[in-house]
């Protein structure tokens, strides 16, 4: 469960790094995006094959960055449509 939790974070900072520009999330936030991301990428690593949904491998990594990169941005979109909703 640790070790999920610290994949999570690492999956959620890296996710943030690659996203350009400035996100306004917490470390909470990222290490939730992270988690769902990782849950996402063994999931798919798992249909395809390359092992369990809980195992670390390659193929999930990458598929949980690339998740949890579009989690950052579905995030931030989010939380910009709500601010500017709120200015009106």
């Amino acid at each position: 469960m640790i070790g999920f939790i610290v994949a999570g974070l690492i999956i959620g900072a890296l996710a943030r790094l690659i996203k350009p520009g400035k996100q306004n999330l917490g470390w909470i936030a990222t290490l939730l995006l992270g988690l769902v991301g990782s849950v996402i990428g063994g999931s798919i690593a798992s249909l395809l094959g390359t092992g369990s949904i809980f195992e670390l491998n390659v193929l999930g990594f990458v598929v949980a960055v690339i998740a949890a990169v579009l989690l950052v941005g579905t995030a931030e979109a989010i939380a910009g449509r709500n601010k500017r909703e709120q200015l009106h």
